[in-house]
């Protein structure tokens, strides 16, 4: 009885260690997309590719090097973050509907086979989309390719990793990225105010920011 006490145990402490996911290859047609359980709203806010400095800064990794060149991990990443409407916009559902809204945010990562695959994705995909299109657009639109899901709660902040490869193909052969990515993501703490995303470069807070002067 204490063996099987101890196995049972045993088992669901490797199951809270490791992230949601879906453990294996499906069609895209297949596998699963984002969730958005009965906040049918949050489907109108958008989310947007994100440039490698707002990537490295929402995984709390240092600058990168004077040379700008972006860090091996990320050469076969594409991320998409909620724009700044959509973080407002959350902030202000949630007041609206007493508390009953979702503050929460959902961060989007494809991890693809090969950098080769990302380029060729990333011209089809679109810079910005409804958060209720990126299962159609981004996920089922993926024609001929197979997906395994990876999903993170942090705080208010959600993060779906895509593995992403060609039907057929056997491995992964980004297969150190994927691994580098899943390790940073399921090392961050939680956030408790996904505003900070805002603090970009020349914006640390959310505040009014007098216009700038324009020569035309």
């Amino acid at each position: 009885m204490d063996q099987k006490y101890h196995h049972k145990n045993k088992k669901k402490k490797q199951k809270q260690n490791h992230p949601n996911s879906d453990h294996s290859f499906q069609p895209s047609s297949h596998v699963k997309g984002l969730r958005f359980g009965g906040q049918f709203i949050v489907k109108s806010f958008t989310v947007r590719r994100a440039r490698p400095i707002e990537l490295r800064r929402l995984l709390s990794l240092p600058p990168e090097p004077a040379d700008h060149k972006p860090s091996p991990e990320f050469l076969s990443t594409t991320a998409f973050l909620p724009t700044n409407f959509t973080i407002l916009a959350h902030h202000a559902w949630h007041t609206l509907t007493l508390g009953l809204g979702t503050k929460k945010s959902k961060v989007v990562m494809f991890v693809f086979e090969s950098e080769n695959m990302k380029a060729a994705v990333d011209v089809m995909w679109p810079a910005e989309m409804p958060l209720g299109e990126v299962n159609r657009k981004l996920i089922r639109g993926l024609n001929g390719c197979e997906m395994v899901r990876f999903k993170f709660r942090k705080g208010c902040i959600t993060f779906y990793v895509y593995a992403v490869r060609r039907i057929g193909s056997v491995g992964f052969e980004c297969g150190g990225d994927l691994r580098v990515v899943l390790e940073i993501v399921a090392s961050l703490n939680d956030f408790l105010d996904h505003t900070a995303m805002l603090a970009m470069p020349k914006q640390r807070s959310i505040g009014f920011a007098p216009p700038v002067a324009m020569v035309h």
